[in-house]
């Protein structure tokens, strides 16, 4: 008798020609900072109202001609940033010309590349809009993450088809980007607690200012509820740690809206807030369908602020508007989260590896709070003994849940592999691999951070697997993966 090695069958796994490089010339306006703000004694106001009209004019003009068609709407850019150069600075812009504010907004303002370093490890759903294709296509949506100038990461997508055939094509992006418009949410003060005594932030000065709120709340009304204490106990002082705990969740929820005359390769999500000043990381995206039918995209990623991780949840219907919240819960913390695509017995379900080391399955009946887990995959195989997690939501098939899984071995490389759950009770493994699916080659090892493959979500078409994944941090590759020989081998 053969032994269950010798009767294995390969898992076909093939790789694109295509790949997605950053492009350094996509670049976003941002305030220019040179010192903490800017101050009313800031010189160098000073020497652009020292300027005679005509050398405003000119200055003004030389700098459009370099960079207007590099950005929407440059006047409404200047404009506001003008307004951040005039903190301070009472009545200034009721005294100067339009050029002359435009063009102390332009003194502060600085260009940032997003993809200057990198554009790496992608998810991929199902586009909400399927029309106009040849039939047996599907267009996807990819997310990516973009890494700029100081190692700030933001979000990018990107839009293409996969034919009949198991082709992919990704259309070439606009070079042009923008970061939206940005507004704060209303919060629930229950959910606001709960996140606080997370960060155990909550202590009987924060009390104190929760009392004073209703139900649902505004940033404004937070703010106005800490005044109103009269920084009585002295913990509720401007600064003191349990304000700043405060101001620093309240300020990590908020909506995003980009025009809808943008294309979706010109929207991205950039870091706005302190809690993700150094960053967002590695979104994993995935089509939710309600019970109802109804679907909406949802995307975990990690906040990074240079010290903490914060988990994060993204919400939208159209990639247009984004309403984003913060994940609490025992469960939610570290890295890694990702949703599945419904409800599984009436209650939303989500990998995590809130310890940083193991995969775990867990359960809520909120999609913001979760707080039990149990473990179902650990180190084990050579290729993963330093740590393992998953690689984006959960694919539902007939035989049970497919889940692309990483490891992480010797030498820090990062190895892709998958395992099978249980349709009914995603707690109970049916089978892993004991090999690496996919793992760095020598073509692609080296890079940003070298001998890494790494994704954030697949998607299934046909026959076929579609893994995009991340090469050493640098460029994505995307792979097709023969589905039912994967499948048999994990449920085999």
């Amino acid at each position: 008798m053969s032994s269950p090695a010798a009767t294995r069958l390969p898992i076909p796994v093939s790789v694109c020609d295509l790949e997605l490089l950053p492009d350094r010339r996509r670049v976003i306006t941002r305030p220019f900072i040179s010192g903490a703000s800017p101050s009313p004694g800031d010189q160098l106001v000073s020497r652009i109202l020292s300027l005679s009209e005509d050398e405003v004019s000119a200055t003004l003009s030389s700098a459009y001609v370099r960079f207007a068609d590099r950005h929407f709407d440059l006047d409404a850019v200047l404009e506001d940033h003008f307004q951040f150069a005039a903190w301070g600075r009472a009545g200034l812009a009721a005294t100067l010309s339009d050029d002359r504010r435009r063009l102390i907004g332009a003194y502060y303002t600085q260009e940032y590349s997003i993809e200057a370093a990198a554009l790496t490890n992608p998810s991929i759903v199902a586009s909400p809009d399927q029309s106009n294709l040849e039939p047996g296509s599907l267009r996807f949506i990819m997310s990516l993450r973009a890494i700029g100038e100081g190692h700030f990461s933001s979000i990018e997508f990107r839009r293409g088809v996969i034919d009949g055939e198991g082709g992919v094509t990704v259309e070439a992006p606009s070079r042009r980007a923008l970061t939206g418009r940005h507004q704060p949410v209303v919060f629930d003060k229950s959910d606001f607690c709960s996140k606080l005594a997370e960060m155990n932030a909550y202590d009987q000065a924060a009390a104190t200012v929760v009392e004073r709120l209703p139900g649902q709340f505004e940033l404004d009304q937070l703010e106005t509820a800490i005044v109103d204490t009269g920084g009585t106990p002295p913990t509720l002082r401007p600064g003191s740690p349990t304000t700043r705990a405060m101001h620093w969740l309240a300020k990590s929820n908020y909506e995003l809206s980009f025009p809808a005359s943008s294309e979706l390769s010109e929207r991205v999500i950039f870091p706005w807030l302190s809690a993700e000043s150094r960053g967002l990381e590695d979104a994993r995206f995935v089509r939710f369908v309600d019970d109802d039918g109804c679907v909406t995209y949802y995307a975990t990623y990690t906040a990074y602020d240079g010290f903490r991780v914060l988990p994060q949840l993204i919400e939208t219907s159209d990639f247009e508007s984004f309403r984003i919240g913060t994940l609490s819960g025992a469960c939610a913390a570290n890295k890694g989260a990702a949703l599945f695509p419904r409800t599984v017995n009436g209650r939303y379900a989500a990998l995590s590896r809130f310890d940083a080391e193991n995969s775990y399955v867990m359960f809520s009946d909120s999609l913001q709070v979760w707080d039990a887990a149990k473990q179902i995959e650990g180190p084990v195989s050579p290729w993963q003994l330093a740590r393992v997690g998953n690689c984006g939501s959960p694919i539902e098939t007939t035989v049970g849940w497919l889940v692309i899984t990483h490891g992480v071995g010797p030498f820090r490389v990062y190895s892709l592999g998958a395992m099978l759950l249980d349709l009914d009770d995603p707690r109970r493994v049916i089978g892993r691999l004991d090999e690496p699916l996919l793992a760095p080659t020598d073509a692609d090892r080296d890079g940003y951070v070298p001998n890494v493959v790494y994704s954030c979500g697949s998607i299934i078409h046909g026959d076929d697997l579609i893994l995009p994944y991340g090469t050493s941090d640098t460029s994505c590759r995307i792979a097709r993966v023969g589905l039912t020989a994967l499948l048999h081998r994990l449920s085999g």
